[in-house]
Parts: C-alpha cells; sequence; structure tokens
C-alpha cells in the first residue's frame, strides 16, 4: 500500500499569556513573572531544565513588560546602549559562561538597564552559582538577583499539553490514549510537542488512525504492545 504524501510543516507556538498552562509545577513561577513590578532591584532570574518552558514564560514577561528578548549568545553582536531605557529579557544566560567578550556585554547590560528604570530577566538551566561564570563582578549581580524556578512538568500539565497539542492539529484522540502516554514518555514540553508531530506525521503518512500500538512506536523502551 503507497504511503500518502506529506509535508512537515510546523505547528504554531503559542506563547502568549492564555496559552501557558499554571498547574502545580510552574505556578510559583507564573506568579513571580505576574508581580515583575515588584522584583527586588527590578531584575529576576528564571530557571529550569530544558522544557519546562522558560522560553514561553519569557516571552509572556515580555508582553507584560514591554521587554526585547535577547538570546545570550547574541549579546556581543548587540548594540548594549541602543536599550537604554528598555526591559530586556536575556535566555539562556548560562551558556556564555567563558565568554569573555558576552559575559562582559550581560554585565554592561544588567547595570544599563537598572540605571535607567528597566527591569531584567536571565534565563538559565539551573542557578547562576552553577553557571560558571569567570566575570566576578556579573557573578556577584546575577546570584544576588531573586530567582525562580520552574518545576520539572506535573501529569496535570503534561496532559493538558498534550490535549492541547493534539486539538492544534485536530487530532482524534482515543480513550485513555493520554494516560498510555503520561507514564512513559520523556517528561518535558518538549518532548511533547515532538512526541505529538511524530504521531501526526506517521498516521498521516500511513493512512491509520492514532491507536495505542502506533503511539508506542514513538516511546522509549516501548515494544508496541497494546490494544
Amino acid at each position: 500500500m503507497a504511503k500518502q504524501l506529506t509535508f512537515d510543516l510546523p505547528a504554531h507556538s503559542a506563547r502568549g499569556l492564555d496559552d501557558f498552562l499554571v498547574t502545580p509545577s510552574n505556578a510559583t513561577a507564573m506568579a513571580t513573572i505576574e508581580a515583575w513590578q515588584d522584583w527586588p532591584n527590578r531584575k529576576l532570574v528564571l530557571v529550569g531544565a530544558e522544557g519546562t518552558g522558560k522560553t514561553h514564560l519569557a516571552h509572556v514577561w515580555a508582553d507584560m513588560a514591554t521587554a526585547r528578548i535577547i538570546a545570550a549568545t547574541d549579546l556581543a553582536d548587540t548594540d548594549i546602549k541602543a536599550l537604554a531605557g528598555r526591559s530586556v529579557a536575556v535566555e539562556d544566560a548560562d551558556r556564555i559562561a567563558g565568554d569573555t567578550t558576552a559575559e562582559t556585554a550581560l554585565f554592561h547590560l544588567h547595570n544599563l538597564i537598572l540605571a535607567e528604570g528597566g527591569a531584567l530577566l536571565v534565563t538559565g538551566n539551573a542557578a547562576p552559582s552553577r553557571w560558571g561564570i569567570g566575570l566576578p563582578d556579573l557573578k556577584s549581580r546575577l546570584q544576588g538577583a531573586t530567582l525562580a524556578t520552574l518545576e520539572p512538568p506535573d501529569d496535570m500539565l503534561l496532559s493538558a499539553v498534550l490535549v492541547k497539542l493534539f486539538d492544534d492539529r485536530q487530532i482524534a484522540v482515543p480513550a485513555n490514549l493520554i494516560d498510555y502516554l503520561l507514564p512513559r514518555m520523556d517528561r518535558s514540553l518538549s518532548a511533547a510537542a515532538r512526541l505529538v508531530a511524530q504521531l501526526d506525521q506517521a498516521a498521516l503518512s500511513e493512512g491509520r488512525p492514532l491507536t495505542r500500538n502506533l503511539a508506542a512506536r514513538f516511546l522509549p523502551d516501548e515494544t508496541g504492545s497494546g490494544a
């Protein structure tokens, strides 16, 4: 049987406040973001493992604060002085550890933003003390910032994300499939997105409905058994 022709079109990535699903794993971080005007010294470090929603929450904050988002790895090529008077979110600051030029740029950005009355959000995978920042003045300023942590997604969040991702792709989900996926899939939001995309692609290309047998092929350590 010939496979159906499919096109690998990216699904829309929604990053607004209404699309951020709040559960116990992220409620504290979300509350801290919403109270951004009360941050001590107008700065916050947001941390969490990959796939916990840092980028989404940074975009939520950027909308609230009318802030610009900059990847930390782009800081060395950024006109820092042009950001005077702005609020700024710097993503993945842990990735510039040991890069003297980028670290210096972040240090100057930190001082400029706060001196001009803006707010600064910095994200990373762990607390700043574990980043390996070499510039002492930058390290002390980051470690002195308020810390908000995104915990690994709980079942409530993963379930809601899976339902939304399937719904966005207009995929009919059989009864109990979500409960079947939850204990077997990699537990991150990015893994959920990849899994749904894989299942959508496989169901379309093979011209078959989504079943547990099909889903099992894309799960870690699964043999494909099941109804």
